[in-house]
């Protein structure tokens, strides 16, 4: 048994130190002295730790003196095994024999030991005494009493053994050999575990040799690894490189192993905002191996690739680098107003130019400048987009280059731009031909009416001629004419069925006007026919102005265009200023993507020389260009102030303002003709703000609208006039020191509401987090420490409207309390349970209950709480969306406190319906993120079986309170799969150094293609309403330059259907604004499907293609005898989508009928078709005609009518499709 503690101490000589501390121990010390018992030991840890801690070092020592007399020992066998080793003869006992084994242990360990030495002493006492010489006497020498007294004297039991010799060592040896052999003895558990601990010394010191070979190959790979990342001779590379390489390799891995993973996610990076921080070589090799050093080494490989791949693009990055730098200098000299813009229009018109007289080998390195992403995908012609591949064609032949090549120098010598300045330094004419332009311009398009011939042999006789169109681009006469004058154009080249409304500028009457005329005046409307054949041309416009004449477009009801949405909404995002800018971000970008990634060096002087000599701004357009800087400056300034004032105004961090209160003050402020300047500026705001006349509530938007609207209305300078308004309100509004405070904090949690939204990953449990929490913190800073119950529940539709008297909605509870949660979470209320939550609802404001023991309509969801416990105040609050309409409540109790004081102060209710409000806002904020999330998973799902060339898709959705942080919320492999991630990873920019082209695609705004580890990815920005970056697409298409032309054609429609279906989502989600209905299942059925307006805006694109075709369009076509089977079956299913009826009739299978239906009026249908309408029925069979038929046989055809209508008849497939299964399904809430 253990002695005790003390006992140990007493045993060993030891006294116990003083117990107790400095204050009060020593009074308990004195108050025991006297008493022969000493105190509690156990009460005092001090002494515990002293007494240990001397036990230890004792036993420590003890420990070592024994270990170095061991060692010692050891050490002088070894001397006497090695000066006299042991005799071979002791062998002979071994033997594995177990029936002697017994014997042979018993004589070797417990007779020869002794006997051994006592025969060899006999012999050499026979031997000094001469007994054996045979001519000696007989001796008296008695040789058994001799050996018996030496073995009295030498008992192993009483007497030290003296010192072996090299038999007995040898028998020893072979008596521990032997007992090994004897199962279940001691001896042969202690033979096997030194034989186990000799296995595993020896795997461990081979392990650890294999470990330190590895290390050095490790060493010497890294050694050759930091010679590929240096590039500036100084042998050394930036810190912070490699730790953003470490950073991101497990992003982009899936092979790593999870231990690795987590440490290298566990260990926080010291995140470098320099490149100035740099490691030599063996800080490099042992920073790496501090990550690596117990990995495998396939996984070790596996890094090594990574980070040489990362070295590579290091090295292009530095390059670019530089280049970029060059790009900021010319932006710099090109600025010559200072103003942080340049014209973009006349940067793509030089672009253009340059990229024209560039050599045939250069313009094989650049990008052409009349395709995306140089220019927007805002800016390409629907027909094009729409279209074939004439404006795409393939890499040209050795002949047609030679044959290029002749036609740009001739043109070169034309224009004054000498041949021989396309190899060096550049020189140019100081004023260019503008006809000479037109003319390399139109020389460089391709044309139609060959590629037409090539697609139909012998159709040319026939009579059969197709309209096409040639390269997209925008018309460069019409640039010159504008930049000539000394002004920007008012507007840029779009396409007439274009959903982003970024270009678009145009004034309140034109809204109004019909679709057909605000899109015959964009100068794409122009540019898109100019570009035809003259005759083809003026058959179109001809048949264009009976269409647009037509009254059956007029009458029936087909929903605005693109064009009119587009002109509606102009108001709400850039100005065809910011539109026709380009900042500096903007133009490095740009000019980064034109030169591509293997122009030469000489190639990037030549065009910066060129740009810089070229670019010229007049004295006009200087002083323009600065006062409408200056006007959006001013407009910026004034947006803040107002903000500001706003904010001083709501000091209870409200959300919003009383309409009244405010026109009470601005009342005092206006009088005489100022009043009716106000009711005019109060009447127009209630007309943009319908909701006003039923809450009178003011949020900050609204706010700014009704000040600048009195502004408008009085006379005088309207700047002056805002500044005056917001003097005087200012002065308004008076608070104390502690009412400032307390506005502050509330405010704060209020904004850690949204922040939570903006920062959570589109997901709910984080706002819902802040809500309870900033709530439970104002009860205890500003609510007497109440014990607040809050819950939030939203509207849904009931499931079950057949049962009596639960009604069309419920309410369910979705967040609450953790206290109330096993009570309240996931509940649902109806409208015929007690309660007061559906007449908040109804009503939409307010209800409070001072007292729910008074109050008879009240629903308790703990029925197991006592009757007399049923004491608090009760506080119901609606939720809004931004139309003001109630969407669910927020309700709170005080039901958990017993104290007196529980009911809801006045000040309490304003901050708690500014919480309310706040929710709202993140609610609706993650809302609309979901919605577009869902909606870029269904555009991902059409583009991936239409290009195969296409490896992965990731979509990050920026984070804008972490400077522009990138949330990964999508990722798509190779097989299409697609995954929405619920705990998205974050991409910090100084995290990731080697994906920089992420960032710089936010910054500006523009497309990015860069290489990144060997394989070609283009980064493409998604845009808010304000054109700031929402999210980003990050499309990798593998070791590919380019994307096939057609499938870079699918690319480019499936970004622009996304920006626009973003921009509209984005949109109904504004305060001021309706939903815009094309379709009846939109406005009818309210089909919530994400991939509807992805289709919707299709449908869009290719109602104005169809509607730009006119009868003469299908010339071609109705003029042969017998067309293609494919265009006769594309037409049949037209014909059979508006009239199926017509099924087997010979209105369609006689090719010499159906051409007659190829008229205006047909496509008058087209044009107003829904088929998501409940009266059109379309069934998918009587389509066979075309089911199954690959696109490209369509695109072989040539033809760009049965394009058109090829997509058009799929696109109304899938509307109806979506339709069907919405009301297949049931109505989600």
């Amino acid at each position: 048994m253990a002695a005790h503690p003390e006992e140990s101490a007493e045993s060993a000589g030891l006294q116990y130190p003083k117990l107790g501390h400095e204050d009060g121990a020593a009074t308990e010390m004195g108050s025991n002295q006297g008493n022969d018992e000493l105190p509690c030991l156990s009460n005092y840890a001090s002494w515990k730790e002293c007494f240990y801690e001397k036990v230890q070092q004792r036993c420590l020592s003890l420990q070592e003196t024994k270990a170095s007399v061991i060692g010692a020992q050891k050490a002088e066998e070894k001397k006497i095994e090695k000066r006299e080793p042991c005799d071979s003869l002791a062998r002979e006992w071994y033997s594995e024999e177990r029936e002697t084994l017994d014997t042979r242990i018993y004589l070797l360990d417990k007779l020869l030991p002794t006997l051994i030495p006592g025969v060899e002493n006999l012999l050499m006492e026979v031997e000094r005494k001469h007994v054996l010489v045979s001519d000696k006497d007989p001796s008296t020498f008695d040789p058994i009493n001799y050996l018996a007294e030496y073995l009295m004297r030498h008992n192993p039991l009483y007497s030290v053994s003296t010192k072996p010799g090299p038999y007995v060592r040898g028998t020893r040896m072979v008596a521990e050999e032997l007992k090994s052999l004897m199962r279940g003895t001691t001896s042969e558990r202690l033979v096997k575990m030194k034989a186990e601990a000799k296995d595993k010394r020896e795997a461990r010191e081979e392990m650890e040799r294999k470990k330190a070979e590895e290390r050095e190959m490790r060493r010497e790979t890294l050694a050759a690894l930091f010679k590929e990342w240096t590039v500036d001779g100084k042998q050394r590379i930036p810190m912070a490189l490699v730790q953003s390489a470490l950073r991101s390799f497990p992003d982009v891995t899936d092979s790593i192993p999870e231990k690795l993973r987590k440490a290298i996610q566990d260990r926080k990076l010291e995140i470098l905002n320099t490149l100035e921080e740099t490691l030599k070589l063996d800080e490099f090799t042992e920073f790496v191996l501090s990550y690596t050093e117990h990995v495998s080494s396939d996984t070790f490989q596996e890094i090594m690739k990574y980070l040489h791949q990362c070295g590579e693009d290091f090295q292009e990055a530095t390059e670019r680098a530089l280049w970029r730098q060059n790009f900021t200098d010319l932006f710099q000299d090109c600025d010559y107003g200072k103003v942080g813009v340049l014209d973009r229009q006349k940067i793509l018109a030089l672009l253009r130019e340059f990229y024209d007289r560039s050599p045939v080998a250069d313009k094989r390195e650049l990008w052409n400048p009349r395709q995306w992403p140089i220019i927007k995908l805002q800016e390409i012609d629907l027909v094009d987009l729409w279209g074939g591949l004439d404006d795409q064609a393939a890499e040209p032949s050795d002949a047609e280059v030679s044959e290029e090549g002749e036609d740009a120098v001739s043109e070169v010598k034309g224009t004054g731009f000498e041949a021989g300045d396309l190899d060096g330094d550049t020189t140019h004419s100081e004023e260019p031909s503008s006809q000479e332009d037109i003319k390399t311009e139109k020389e460089a398009e391709p044309g139609s009416a060959e590629r037409q011939a090539e697609a139909f042999p012998g159709s040319a006789s026939d009579g059969y001629n197709l309209s096409r169109d040639g390269e997209p681009g925008p018309e460069k006469q019409v640039e010159e004419e504008e930049s000539s004058l000394g002004r920007e154009p008012e507007m840029e080249v779009k396409s007439e069925g274009d959903t982003d409304v970024a270009d678009m500028d145009v004034t309140g009457s034109e809204q109004g006007a019909p679709a057909a005329e605000a899109v015959e005046e964009t100068p794409a409307g122009k540019g898109s026919f100019s570009r035809q054949h003259s005759s083809q041309f003026d058959q179109q416009t001809s048949s264009e102005t009976r269409l647009q004449d037509d009254n059956l477009l007029r009458e029936q009801d087909s929903g605005p265009s693109m064009a009119q949405i587009q002109n509606h909404r102009a108001s709400c995002t850039q100005s065809s200023f910011s539109a026709s800018c380009l900042t500096q971000p903007q133009f490095v970008q740009l000019m980064e993507t034109f030169v591509g990634q293997d122009s030469s060096l000489p190639t990037v002087k030549r065009l910066i020389a060129f740009i810089k000599e070229e670019y010229k701004q007049t004295e006009e357009e200087k002083m323009e260009q600065l006062e409408k800087v200056h006007h959006m400056a001013r407009a910026a300034q004034q947006k803040l102030l107002l903000e500001a004032l706003f904010e001083k105004w709501d000091s209870n961090g409200h959300g919003f303002l009383d309409l009244e209160e405010v026109d009470a003050v601005l009342s005092k402020f206006m009088g005489g003709m100022k009043k009716e300047a106000l009711m005019k500026a109060k009447a127009h705001l209630c007309s943009r703000y319908p909701q006003l006349s039923r809450v009178e509530m003011v949020s900050p938007k609204v706010f700014q609208t009704f000040l600048e609207l009195i502004a408008s209305e009085l006379t005088g300078n309207e700047d002056e006039s805002i500044d005056n308004l917001v003097r005087f309100l200012t002065t308004s509004v008076e608070q104390s020191h502690r009412e400032s405070l307390q506005s502050l904090t509330r405010r704060k949690w209020l904004q850690d509401i949204q922040q939570a939204a903006e920062s959570g990953g589109a997901r709910m449990e984080s706002v819902y987090k802040a809500v309870l929490k900033a709530i439970s913190q104002d009860a205890e800073a500003h609510g007497g420490n109440k014990k607040i119950s809050a819950y939030i529940a939203l509207l849904e539709e009931n499931q079950l409207p057949a049962e009596q008297g639960q009604g069309q909605v419920l309410l369910r509870y979705v967040a609450c309390t953790a206290d109330d949660a096993p009570h309240v979470l996931n509940q649902t209320l109806h409208r015929h349970m007690k309660g007061i939550s559906f007449a908040a609802v109804d009503e939409g404001k307010p209800i409070h209950v001072p007292r729910v023991q008074l109050h008879g309509n009240i629903h308790f969801w703990n029925s197991e709480r006592p009757v007399e416990e049923r004491k608090g105040s009760l506080l119901v609050l609606p939720l809004y969306d931004a139309h003001w309409r109630v969407f669910g409540i927020l309700g709170l109790d005080t039901l958990r406190d017993q104290c007196d004081k529980t009911i809801f102060l006045t000040h309490e209710i304003i901050f708690y319906q500014g919480v309310s409000h706040a929710f709202s806002k993140a609610y609706h904020h993650i809302c609309t993120r979901e919605n577009v999330l869902q909606m870029a998973v269904y555009a991902l799902g059409w583009l991936y079986p239409r290009t195969p060339s296409i490896h992965t898709v990731t979509m990050y959705l920026v984070e804008p309170a972490k400077d522009k942080a990138l949330c990964k919320m999508i990722t798509t492999d190779n097989t299409g799969q697609k995954e929405i991630h619920s705990s998205p990873a974050l991409l910090l920019r100084e995290e990731n150094l080697l994906r920089d082209y992420l960032f710089r695609c936010t910054d500006s705004l523009e497309a990015a293609l860069t290489a990144v580890r060997g394989e070609q990815h283009i980064a493409v920005p998604l845009q808010d309403l304000s054109r700031q970056a929402l999210g980003i697409f990050d499309i990798s298409i593998g070791h590919h330059k380019k994307l096939p032309p057609q499938e870079q054609k699918d690319l480019q429609k499936m970004l622009k259907m996304v920006q626009a279906a973003c921009l509209e989502i984005l949109w109904r989600s504004l305060e001021e604004t309706e939903p815009t209905y094309v379709l009846e299942a939109e406005r009818v059925a309210k089909v919530r499907h994400p991939g509807f307006l992805f289709q919707r805006f299709m449908l869009q694109d290719l109602r104005e293609c169809v509607r730009k075709l006119g009868a003469e369009s299908f010339a071609g076509v109705k003029s042969c005898a017998e067309p293609p089977a494919l265009l006769h079956d594309i037409i049949k299913a037209v014909l059979l989508l508006l009239h199926p009826d017509w099924k087997g009739s010979e209105e369609i299978e006689n090719w010499s009928q159906c051409k007659l239906k190829l008229d205006d009026n047909l496509i008058q249908e087209i044009y107003c078709f829904d088929p998501t309408a409940a009266s059109v029925q379309i069934q998918a069979e009587l389509l066979d005609c075309i089911t199954g038929v690959p696109r490209a046989a369509v695109w072989q055809q040539g033809c760009a009518p049965a394009e058109f209508l090829y997509h058009w008849v799929h696109t109304c497939l899938a509307l109806a499709e979506i339709t069907g299964s919405q009301h297949s399904e049931k109505p989600h809430p």
